[in-house]
């Protein structure tokens, strides 16, 4: 945890993660023509955002691609917020949002609004422009999370597809399925759909890809069909836990992606300590 804090102490660092959060799966080279420094600069803070888990690269042909991770930010979340504490934090984090957003915006105001006093400019200045960031409109259709847990392949694969096992991290839900090549699978709570697929692979206990329609509301529903590929690698005494949720439509809905976080966390929560999280996101369908 103590590279994740040094990680996020760096404003440039921090600008990266915005580029990333804006558009992921960049380039480096995309990266470096985005930002005010060389590319060795870009290249060694990346290396510090990896080094805490923070961002995510993947090989595409000669393309080396980064993706942000947001599961490590979200167990310090869950280390410190409690299920009472979390639905006022939250209120709060808004409120400040709203409040500050106008501020946030182009500054309307003519010279003679302003006069010549140089303390009336009150612009707020964001990491990410700190940074050198520029805007970007681009939406992603892939996200990748990336999470150490201290289990076996076998733990890790039966608390994947076993219901009960299931119900415990993913929002109350539990996945049904034969888990063979081609067949279908539901996520429920109770007589509840919530999310329907089918199998395309399934490589026990080291890969899983499905295809995945959210039905839990009209909104998620329209976004159609997409796909979520669990990766499973042994790391020593652990395993690491990629999860790569693609073929995502441009402007996706973000409650298709947004859980995998609390998924993620809940579910080392679980295979570590044998207790499940207690936030309210985590029993939202229990």
């Amino acid at each position: 945890m103590d590279d994740v804090f040094r990680a996020l102490a760096d404003p440039t660092r921090r600008g990266l993660l915005d580029e990333l959060f804006e558009h992921d799966g960049q380039t480096l080279t995309e990266l470096e023509g985005r930002l005010p420094m060389s590319r060795f600069g870009v290249m060694k803070h990346l290396k510090v955002l990896e080094a805490a888990g923070l961002v995510k690269t993947k090989r595409r042909g000669r393309e080396k691609l980064h993706f942000l991770n947001p599961v490590p930010i979200r167990l310090v979340h869950d280390r410190w917020v409690s299920k009472y504490a979390e639905h006022w934090a939250k209120g709060l984090s808004d409120l400040k949002q709203r409040m500050e957003e106008p501020t946030m915006g182009t500054d309307t105001t003519t010279d003679t609004d302003k006069g010549t006093d140089a303390k009336a400019d009150t612009t707020i200045t964001t990491d990410a422009q700190q940074s050198g960031k520029r805007p970007w409109t681009a939406e992603p259709t892939e996200k990748v999370f990336e999470i150490f847990i201290k289990t076996t392949p076998e733990r890790l694969w039966e608390a994947i597809t076993d219901p009960e096992s299931r119900r415990k991290y993913n929002f109350g839900a539990s996945a049904s399925s034969d888990w063979t090549p081609g067949s279908s699978y539901e996520l429920a709570s109770g007589p509840t759909k919530l999310a329907e697929g089918e199998n395309l692979q399934v490589d026990p206990p080291r890969r899983l890809v499905q295809s995945f329609t959210a039905v839990w509301s009209d909104e998620v529903r329209a976004e159609g069909t997409s796909r979520v590929t669990w990766e499973i690698e042994q790391v020593a005494d652990s395993c690491r836990l990629t999860v790569t949720h693609d073929r995502l439509r441009e402007h996706a809905h973000g409650e298709l992606y947004g859980g995998w976080p609390m998924i993620l966390s809940g579910l080392k929560t679980l295979l570590e300590s044998g207790e499940s999280l207690t936030t309210p996101g985590s029993l939202r369908y229990s």
